[in-house]
């Protein structure tokens, strides 16, 4: 029975560092892709970027970025590109501008640091986080501001560890984005650090306007500890910090990105 029990979790902790295991087949729409050689991760790595329908149109317009980790043409970039634009035509949301970035080891780059032993079982113990938040604010912005007409509002959207990595970024680089997207984010990883520390890692929170959009499905290594977070929130709010948690029993960790996406998109996008 401990074996059974033992392998059992294995599958859920190993399901929640790797990308949804059902297949979809997203049309892939026109986009501009480009290679930047970091010197942060130490690899060339691929950059997909959509802009909205009008981008061409109205040749003096700004508009603002969402950057999406798992964003390769094979995970979600086509899934969440699509989405906006049809948010967008039925003006749901304003024009936005997606940089998707393309993997090439996501548990490396989306998980930081540990000090749980049993961690080392599922991703690697490294801090890549660390470096791929650095290529992400020191090289990827500037590269994408230099290239397109953007303005000064930047969000993040991640779903299981991509979610891990941007509710890290959230509760410790709060200034890196105006709008975070986190579903059902890892926060199991490194004793759920981030669901115990949120009080102490909130009272350090910079006197910003920030919204966090951050949702929990039905897997219990999850929603544990998303609930704990929004309690947290509920006690104690940080000055410019707008929030909202969606709750999803009903919805497993391979459904909820696709249930909840233009909920969040349309929540968290809009003034």
């Amino acid at each position: 029975m401990k074996k059974i029990i033992f392998y059992l979790c294995i599958v859920v902790f190993t399901i929640s560092c790797k990308n949804n295991a059902v297949a979809y087949n997203d049309p892939i729409p026109e986009h501009d892709s480009l290679t930047i050689a970091s010197k942060f991760v130490n690899e060339n790595r691929i950059i997909n970027i959509w802009t909205p329908p009008n981008y061409n149109k109205q040749a003096t317009d700004s508009f603002p970025v969402l950057y999406m980790p798992d964003g390769g043409i094979k995970e979600d970039f086509p899934h969440i590109a699509n989405t906006l634009a049809k948010l967008i035509e039925e003006k749901k949301i304003p024009p936005f501008i997606l940089v998707g970035i393309e993997n090439t080891d996501r548990r490396r780059d989306l998980s930081g640091a540990s000090e749980s032993e049993d961690d080392k079982k599922y991703c690697p113990i490294t801090d890549g986080a660390k470096d791929f938040r650095a290529f992400i604010t020191d090289e990827l912005i500037p590269e994408i501001n230099k290239k397109y007409r953007t303005n000064s509002k930047k969000g993040i959207i991640g779903e299981s560890l991509a979610g891990l990595f941007v509710m890290e970024t959230f509760f410790t680089k709060p200034e890196t984005f105006d709008f975070y997207i986190a579903i059902d984010p890892s926060l199991w990883w490194n004793n759920n650090y981030l669901a115990k520390n949120a009080e102490l890692l909130l009272a350090k929170f910079p006197e910003k306007d920030i919204k966090l959009w951050f949702a929990g499905s039905d897997a219990e290594d999850i929603y544990r500890f998303t609930r704990s977070i929004e309690k947290t929130f509920q006690n104690s709010t940080p000055k410019g910090l707008i929030w909202k948690y969606s709750d999803e029993p009903k919805e497993k960790h391979n459904t909820i990105f696709r249930a909840t996406k233009e909920k969040a998109l349309v929540w968290t996008l809009n003034k």
